[in-house]
């Protein structure tokens, strides 16, 4: 199994961005073939950190092969020209982990 998890701090307008986020963004990422699965969770609290994240979103691939496919992917390429679109409600970029 491999994963992308994106994790997003506090927003400068949360409702504005999570109507961009769940009714635009994701739904171009939903998009992007080989994801076996995609979920989004809010944090409700951080520990150890003086981040203040907000959502964490996981999208997870069968194995490395199915990911690096995907990244080649046309669809792969919309969600990252669709970065700029949901950046100004974002104060900071994501943190962006790749994970197996």
């Amino acid at each position: 199994m491999a994963k992308v998890i994106v994790m997003y701090e506090k927003p400068k307008d949360q409702e504005a961005c999570e109507e961009y986020y769940f009714n635009t963004h994701m739904p171009i990422a939903g998009k992007v073939p080989h994801v076996k699965n995609a979920n989004v969770q809010r944090v409700l609290s951080n520990q150890n950190t003086d981040l203040s994240l907000y959502l964490v979103t996981e999208i997870e691939f069968e194995n490395k092969a199915d990911m690096k496919e995907a990244f080649k992917s046309e669809e792969w390429k919309a969600v990252g020209d669709d970065v700029p679109n949901f950046m100004k409600y974002l104060e900071k970029p994501p943190i962006i982990t790749i994970v197996e």
